[in-house]
């Protein structure tokens, strides 16, 4: 009987390349993100490069000097591709391919091949493929070589790990399709949404950097099973759960995608409709790993990405989470938010204390009922306890006293 053995799929060894433009700034760090993002990917980094240029060299990214130095450790180390952490021009990525003789990879390609993986729902899939292809629009010479030659890998996979077509009348036609039917899907959303706006119950939404732990509090807030690892963009589609509070009253809870810094365009506008869930909230919650040293920045790229959806005005609790492996030395603070709560969403640290000031700042945004319901007003009362938080109830000759904290449209119902 013949033996079955799995087979793993290769993976791809890669260099990565960047440009330093200021002494001061995060080029360094930022690679080292891109060394996480190419792991995720299942890439293994083999070496990285920096160059220090007061700009991008406009034709190839970095200087003629500094190409010739990756194309030697190219050969050297049988490396199959490089990834620059910049987005490139057309003309950028195609010089390139020729001087190196290798496929040229870019940071806004490989979130894309990341996101294309981790699609699931319907409407993540058709994301993700549009703003691959518009990425692909405009690249599709030098794609073309670097697909003929290679056959696979990064910026080759599409949404259900179908290869994407380097056809640019196909990709036209595609891309009209893949419109009209994100169109249908956003009317859906936004049905959904006026629902959820008549309906009492409160909406707070999760935000923050890619692997944060959003996912992490998610489930352990509600048990909602969803994906968690220790990896970037491990979840892509929000996921929404019921979750009951101490004082009885219900209210919804909404996991959205990660952010990141140098979030390619397309994804912010094929995912806007996702990424907005958190502009129709009621609260937000902002997830920070306090364990990271790149905390403040994270921070900072989190709030530019919710400006530029237009998300201000809002009430922000910052939860700093992985605090069971933070430096107890170093206290992070966040000047921007209404208040900050420390938890580890692995352990439960802190989680109690954080509920109790949902709680809070959702009862200030309630009003005070104290109304005489008739005795056959009993599904109202219902509506009161599951909605609101009940403070005393009396049972009286002329029907139920009821004195509670309720949503404010809730009380214009029963009180109009």
């Amino acid at each position: 009987m013949a033996e079955l053995y799995e087979v793993k799929p290769e993976r791809e060894k890669v260099i990565l390349v960047g440009v330093k433009e200021q002494e001061d700034d995060d080029t360094e760090k930022s690679l080292l993100e891109l060394m996480e993002l190419a792991k995720t990917a299942q890439a293994d980094t083999l070496a990285t490069f920096i160059q220090n240029r007061e700009s991008a060299h406009p034709g190839t990214y970095i200087g003629k000097g500094k190409i010739e130095e990756v194309a030697q450790v190219v050969r050297e180390l049988g490396a199959d591709g490089i990834i620059c952490d910049d987005e490139l021009s057309p003309a950028q990525m195609k010089n390139l391919e020729a001087a190196l003789g290798c496929k040229v990879m870019d940071r806004t390609m490989l979130i894309l091949d990341i996101f294309a993986q981790h699609a699931v729902t319907r409407e993540g899939k058709i994301q993700v493929e549009l703003a691959q292809l518009k990425y692909r629009q405009t690249r599709l010479i030098g794609m073309r070589d670097a697909l003929s030659r290679l056959g696979g890998g990064i910026g080759t996979r599409g949404p259900g790990e179908k290869k994407l077509e380097v056809d640019r009348r196909l990709i036209k036609s595609r891309i009209a399709q893949l419109n009209r039917e994100l169109s249908e899907v956003k009317k859906n959303r936004e049905v959904a949404r006026s629902l959820r706006s008549k309906n009492p119950v409160p909406v707070v939404a999760i935000v923050g950097y890619t692997n944060a732990g959003k996912s992490t509090l998610l489930n352990y807030l509600t048990g909602a099973g969803v994906l968690s690892q220790d990896m970037l963009f491990a979840t892509l589609d929000p996921t929404t759960r019921n979750l009951k509070l101490a004082g009885g009253e219900e209210i919804l809870v909404t996991d959205t995608v990660g952010f990141i810094r140098k979030l390619p365009h397309h994804l912010v506008d094929a995912f806007r409709s996702t990424l907005e869930e958190a502009k129709y909230s009621d609260l937000i919650l902002h997830v920070v790993d306090a364990s990271g040293e790149e905390a403040e920045t994270q921070m900072h790229v989190v709030y530019e990405t919710l400006y530029q959806l237009g998300i201000k005005d809002k009430t922000v609790v910052t939860v700093f989470n992985k605090m069971d492996l933070a430096d107890p030395d170093r206290m992070i603070k966040d000047r921007r938010a209404d208040c900050a709560v420390r938890i580890s969403a692995k352990t439960g640290e802190g989680v109690e204390k954080l509920l109790e000031k949902i709680g809070e700042i959702l009862k200030e945004k309630q009003v005070l009922l104290e109304k005489v319901f008739l005795y056959n007003e009993s599904g109202q009362i219902a509506l009161v306890r599951k909605y609101g938080q009940i403070l005393a109830q009396e049972y009286r000759e002329d029907g139920i006293f009821v004195s509670a904290y309720v949503p404010k449209e809730l009380y214009h119902s029963l009180v109009g």
